[in-house]
């Protein structure tokens, strides 16, 4: 197994994870967003507001983006393991 397939291949793993996670950094991001300006507009400081909403929005961001989800991470591991006999000689 040479350098550059490990390299190649740790890329493709960032890649992957990048993938996987964004949806749900993304939602918590705008989540977070959301309330931060209402609590700016309406001066209602309680650290435990953004808790829940957040909660509920990466909740439902994985249930519809779940199956998309464990498709990439299916497809990268069938890939990776398929890959194996030709990294080992």
């Amino acid at each position: 197994m040479t350098p550059t397939a490990i390299v190649d291949l740790g890329r493709q793993a960032i890649e992957v994870t990048l993938m996987v996670s964004a949806p749900l950094f993304l939602a918590a991001l705008i989540t977070g967003l959301t309330v931060s300006i209402f609590q700016a507009a309406t001066q209602i400081n309680e650290m435990t507001l953004t808790f829940v909403p957040k909660l509920v929005a990466i909740f439902i961001t994985l249930v519809l983006a779940g199956p998309w989800m464990i498709t990439i991470l299916t497809d990268f591991m069938r890939r990776l393991f398929s890959s194996i006999p030709s990294m080992i000689g």
